[in-house]
């Protein structure tokens, strides 16, 4: 499978002021395939080592941290010569070994000539009681689920992705393509993005397999939530993670402390939802009333919807029957926009973007999100199916005058004034189609 990563892991590869690396992100998004196929093709040799797998690894980090003598310790336990520049060397599930996290501070100072690339949980590498983080002495890169247009690419459709690839603002799309995409888009909203449901699909096309891998991973998560949290923490992780999807499907979709569960307030859940983010396992979008310059000064932290870091995911944990995805009627129509939000929200922040706001004026009109594009505020409105109304980004128009703004449905690519209709399946592709 290409991941879009792989550009900027060539481009750490080639450069002169390269740090030992860290890929953060979920579990099961792909890092470690990553990681390993990278070192297939751009180096001669692979030396990989796995914290979680292999418990002893730790005892060559436990004395001191130079950091010739551990590259010396490593190549004597493999029984092959790590070599500069030739070997990439790749610490797995890193933030099992909180001294090996450290020790990248002297890779960096005294042995740069190795290229070191390392894979761990965002939760755990937050949480990890590294000796002395190496501040400044690392690269960082974030890995997330696959985006659609990665999903396109895995599935074989190269010719479609080149296609979109090159697609001109002004360019517009044949039917037959456009129907050809909305239909892939919907598969997409049943499996999302983790690679392996996405090789379970490729491979099979059996939906019910599809949902058993989905459910794997979040039991999955459910575990790390018992195995990283306070034991006190864990039932406010886990009851917060599962209430999302039915918090999102409220018409008001604002996420309320107290239906996690009867009782619970606010000061109750705080710190198991700063986890969940932290994590990465969830985004938390909070509401601004005025657009304006810095928009994380005019943002409600009180206020806020919370959403999944992967659209497949959130469908398997609300359970909703994968027929209902094809569904063009009014059925489920709620929740049909949350997933549609969702998807979009993981698009912006998979090609760039910061996790967004979204502006509500009163209980009047409400625009799903408001992001920053260079110098400029965009807001950004989400519609599920070929929905031409869009009252509330009228409202904010006529009220903020922004220089642009984007409706996005399963409607193909059009203009209309300062209004860009980018349909659902080219978000990603987004900065190049205003």
């Amino acid at each position: 499978m290409k991941r879009n990563l792989e550009a900027c892991l060539v481009a750490w590869k080639e450069s002169f002021e390269r740090k030992p690396l860290i890929i953060k992100g979920v579990r099961q998004c792909g890092k470690t395939y990553l990681l390993k196929k990278f070192g297939e093709k751009y180096y001669s040799d692979i030396a990989y080592f796995n914290f979680e797998e292999t418990e002893k690894l730790k005892s060559t980090f436990e004395n001191d941290l130079d950091a010739h003598r551990i590259i010396s310790e490593l190549s004597v336990f493999r029984g092959r010569k790590i070599n500069p520049g030739t070997t990439l060397v790749i610490f797995d599930e890193i933030q099992f070994c909180s001294r090996a996290i450290t020790s990248l501070k002297y890779f960096n100072e005294n042995a740069n000539e190795y290229h070191i690339v390392c894979a761990g949980s965002l939760l755990g590498i937050a949480l990890s009681k590294a000796f002395s983080f190496p501040v400044g002495k690392v690269d960082f890169l974030s890995l997330y689920p696959m985006s659609f247009y990665e999903f396109l690419s895995a599935a074989d459709e190269e010719m479609l992705c080149e296609y979109l690839a090159n697609l001109k603002p002004e360019e517009k799309i044949p039917d037959l393509i456009h129907e050809k995409l909305v239909i892939n888009l919907k598969k997409y909203y049943l499996i999302g993005g983790m690679p392996k449901v996405v090789d379970i699909w490729n491979k099979t096309r059996d939906i019910e397999m599809v949902e058993a891998e989905q459910q794997r991973i979040l039991d999955g998560y459910e575990l790390d939530f018992a195995k990283h949290a306070p034991i006190k923490e864990f039932p406010k992780l886990s009851a917060i993670w599962r209430s999302i999807p039915e918090q999102l499907s409220k018409e008001n979709s604002k996420f309320i402390f107290g239906q996690v569960r009867r009782g619970w307030r606010a000061k109750d859940l705080e710190d198991a939802l700063e986890w969940l983010v932290r994590a990465g396992l969830v985004y938390k979008v909070c509401k601004i009333e005025k657009p304006f310059m810095l928009l994380s000064s005019y943002a409600d932290q009180t206020f806020f919807k919370l959403y999944l870091s992967d659209v497949g995911l959130l469908r398997r944990l609300s359970k909703t029957d994968p027929h209902v995805i094809f569904d063009a009627t009014g059925t489920y129509r709620e929740f049909k926009g949350a997933i549609t939000e969702n998807f979009v929200l993981c698009e912006l922040v998979s090609s760039g973007s910061d996790v967004p706001y979204y502006w509500k004026s009163q209980n009047t009109a409400e625009v799903d999100f408001i992001i920053q594009v260079g110098p400029d505020i965009l807001p950004i409105e989400v519609k599920s199916e070929k929905n031409d109304k869009a009252k509330s980004l009228a409202e904010y128009r006529k009220k903020y005058n922004p220089k642009a703004a984007v409706k996005t449905s399963m409607k193909p690519l059009s203009s209309d004034d300062q209004l860009r209709n980018i349909p659902l399946y080219l978000m990603w592709h987004m900065p190049n189609l205003l």
